[in-house]
Formats: structure tokens, C-alpha cells, sequence
């Protein structure tokens, strides 16, 4: 396997069972994507097939898994199937299932490994993205913590440091340099495991109804009900395995070393949140001395707005109608700053929603049907202001396409001062003709 380029699968495959909370039936086909496409979940049983790509921005809050959105429609529980994908170092696939969760099975990642492996991988001529990390990164919650360090090894290093007050599992340790047949190995048949009163718990809220202690990892005082450990340590090394499947999320392999203590989804889905934001921060730095998608010539044909009220100075990236980046170089001279406030200017939060519908007013235009069209507001919901902005800030506009029909356009826009987050919003248009009729 060459380590420096993408693979997808040769052929199709499938896999069958029953998603771990719902327990519902679910029907899952494994399809070979084109490179650079990377990996998405697909939905086909919502009439229209929904496309749920995997990246950061949508991870969606669950309890004790881990799952994605995509507008209104979410995939659930997909963590060992990323497991599988990035341990076997797939880089492009499609994932069709059949429902909203991806099957339990038998609470691993096997036999979803062992299902990839009989579609095979395939080189791609293109090369891997990989994120190098270069400077320690940690986040924490109470007394767990995920730490992200350098490394010059090629392979993703991972320790592992379990510590559970419950006597049979206890503290467990484990270390591993992440190759496909190590991964393969000695983390893929580790299973989820569950304490006796947790089990308990979740049966008694209505999840996992159809399991037994035969099907799934339930853990007593002393040891596992009705079941054997694969490893004498599968706990840690199951940890080991949602790690791999949420680190997945950020969409390019990593090269460095993770140290976890306790660490668990949130955390997990934690670190990929602030992964993602450094890389946005490098790949911003490269834009902003490229060629831009749009100058403010080319806005200034597109929009109607004029001094003092265009607040996008130039768009930085364009992909398509889905996603656009775009720039607002907050000066002394803005004529708001006068009256808020003279004697401390801060930009007022309604002109950076205003900059962040601009800027959707700008993507919408690159849809040939939506060419002329105008975006008037029709109601902002989910609005929060978080952080001033004030004279020498480089506002970064960036907005993601929820929704758009003939009439109506649907837009999630976030407003940032270097990796701060300033303010952010979801913004509903109506898109009329720009000359009135």
C-alpha cells in the first residue's frame, strides 16, 4: 500500500443487521468514490437519496455515539464504520444505508473491515491529503483529556490511558503505531462495552431492545454477563477504535501522536472541531495571498449593494452554490463606528449577519437559475453574537449552503476573527428578481 496516495474500494459490497440504539433493520452497501470526493453516508430511503458528506461541521450532539447531519437528515452511530474505512485507509467512498443508523453488529469494527476487504482497495493517482500537526493542541473536560503532538513517524501514533473505577476493567494502557494490518489486528475486533447499570439504563429508556448480553460487550462486577473478552484489555483498545472512527471526521489522514485520558465522543469530536479549525487557519493564510474567487469588481456586478452598506470585500473560495468564503476588513474608517461606539467602536453584530447574507447572496448567484436573482431577508433564526469585532479585525464570512428552491434560499453563515468564532446565524431568503418584477 503506498502510504502517499488515496484509495477507494475496487467494487461494491454490502452488510446487514440492526442499528445498535434503534434497532432497527438497516441495509448498508459500500460504493468506490472518485478521489478527492472523500467520504459521505448516503440516505436512499428518503425518497431523494440525501448526501451526508463527512466533515466537521456536521457532527451533530448524541449521547454516547457518534453521528452526522445534513440539514434535516442524520445518519447515526457511524463511528465503527469510519473505524474501518480510515483503519483499512480508504480516502473516497460512498456509504449507502438504508435507515438512520448504521448496524451494530456484533459491537466492533470486523465485520465491517471484513466487508471492505472483499470489495478490495484501489489506488487513486492522486495524492493523500494529510494534516501534519505541528504544535500541541489539547482539549479537556473535567479530569478527561485528548492531547494532538507532533511526530515525524509516517503513522499515526495513539496512547491510550483507561482509567474506570469499576474493578473489572480498571486502569489499562495501550500504544499503537496505526498501520492497516496492525489496525486490522489488534483494534478492529474490540468491542463496545457497557457497565451492568449502564446497560440497564439505556434498556430501560427504550435503546437496544432486540440485544442480548450474548450480543453485546455488558460488564458486571466480576467481568463480562454471559460473554468472553476477545482481548484482556479490549476496553482500551475499543476506546482505540472509536478514536480512529471519530478522528475520521476531520477528512485527511493525521500525521502525529494522540495521548487520551478518559477521553470519550464529545472529546474526541472535540479535537476534530479544533483540527479542523487550524487547517481552515493555514489554508485561509494561502488564500489571502492567492488570486481571489470574486474581487470587489466582480461583487459589485453581482450585488446591488453600494457605499456604505457592500460589507464583502472579496470572496476567497467558491464551491458552487454549497459553500463560499469571503472577507470583511474592518477599518477605523466605517462610518458605523462613529456613533457605536465613539469612544469604543465595535462593529454592531446586525451588519455581520448582514456581511454573512451578502456573502450567501453571492454564492446563490453562481446557480445559473438564480443569475439576476436578488436575497431578501426573510427571517434569521439560531443568531448569536459571540465575541466583538472592532477597528483592525479580517472578519472571515463563511456560509454553507441548508437548502435552496426556486423562491427561497436556506444558508448556516458563520462570522470569524481568526479562529473565534464572532457571530453566527441561520438565514432564510426569498429570491426575487434584482429589477423588481
Amino acid at each position: 500500500m503506498t502510504l502517499s496516495k488515496q484509495y477507494t474500494i475496487s467494487k461494491e459490497s454490502e452488510l446487514k443487521g440492526r442499528g445498535l440504539f434503534t434497532s432497527e433493520p438497516v441495509h448498508v452497501r459500500f460504493r468506490p468514490a472518485p478521489a478527492n470526493s472523500g467520504v459521505a453516508f448516503v440516505r436512499t430511503d428518503q425518497g431523494t437519496p440525501a448526501r451526508i458528506p463527512v466533515r466537521p461541521e456536521n457532527i451533530t450532539k448524541r449521547l454516547r455515539r457518534t453521528s452526522l447531519r445534513n440539514g434535516t437528515i442524520a445518519v447515526e452511530t457511524v463511528e465503527h464504520c469510519l473505524a474501518a474505512v480510515s483503519g483499512l485507509g480508504i480516502d473516497n467512498i460512498e456509504v449507502e444505508v438504508c435507515g438512520p443508523e448504521l448496524p451494530g453488529c456484533d459491537g466492533s469494527c470486523l465485520p465491517y473491515v471484513e466487508s471492505l476487504q472483499q470489495a478490495g482497495l484501489q489506488e487513486q493517482e492522486v495524492p493523500r491529503q494529510v494534516f501534519k500537526i505541528t504544535e500541541a493542541m489539547t482539549v479537556r473536560q473535567g479530569d478527561a483529556m485528548l492531547a494532538a503532538l507532533p511526530s515525524e513517524e509516517p503513522e499515526l501514533n495513539i496512547l491510550y490511558d483507561l482509567n474506570y473505577s469499576q474493578r473489572a476493567i480498571g486502569r489499562q494502557v495501550y500504544a499503537i503505531s496505526l498501520t492497516p494490518e496492525l489496525f486490522v489486528k489488534e483494534i478492529a475486533p474490540s468491542r463496545t462495552f457497557l457497565l451492568q447499570a449502564e446497560a440497564d439504563q439505556l434498556r430501560r429508556s427504550g435503546y437496544g431492545r432486540h440485544l442480548t448480553y450474548k450480543d453485546i460487550l455488558v460488564l458486571g462486577p466480576d467481568g463480562p454477563i454471559e460473554n468472553e473478552l476477545r482481548f484482556e484489555d479490549e476496553e482500551v483498545r475499543h476506546k482505540i477504535l472509536d478514536l480512529v472512527g471519530d478522528l475520521a471526521l476531520l477528512g485527511r489522514r493525521i500525521q502525529g501522536r494522540i495521548v487520551c485520558y478518559r477521553s470519550g465522543h464529545a472529546l474526541n469530536q472535540e479535537l476534530v472541531k479544533k483540527l479542523a479549525l487550524r487547517i481552515k487557519a493555514m489554508e485561509l493564510d494561502r488564500k489571502l495571498v492567492a488570486r481571489p474567487a470574486l474581487d470587489i469588481r466582480q461583487i459589485q456586478r453581482i450585488l446591488p449593494h453600494r457605499y456604505p452598506f457592500l460589507l464583502v470585500d472579496k470572496v476567497i473560495e467558491m464551491d458552487g452554490d454549497r459553500r463560499a468564503v469571503g472577507i470583511k476588513n474592518v477599518s477605523i474608517n466605517e462610518p458605523f463606528f462613529q456613533g457605536h461606539f465613539p469612544s469604543q467602536p465595535i462593529m454592531p453584530g446586525v451588519l455581520i449577519i448582514e456581511a454573512l447574507a451578502q456573502l450567501a447572496g453571492l454564492m446563490f448567484s453562481q446557480t445559473l437559475e438564480h443569475t439576476g436573482k436578488l436575497a431578501v431577508l426573510l427571517s434569521m433564526d439560531k443568531v448569536k453574537i459571540r465575541r466583538p469585532v472592532v477597528p483592525g479585525d479580517q472578519l472571515i464570512l463563511e456560509t454553507y449552503k441548508v437548502r435552496v428552491k426556486q423562491r427561497t434560499g436556506h444558508v448556516r453563515g458563520i462570522a470569524r476573527v481568526g479562529e473565534a468564532i464572532a457571530a453566527e446565524a441561520v438565514i432564510k431568503f426569498m429570491l426575487v428578481d434584482s429589477d423588481g418584477e
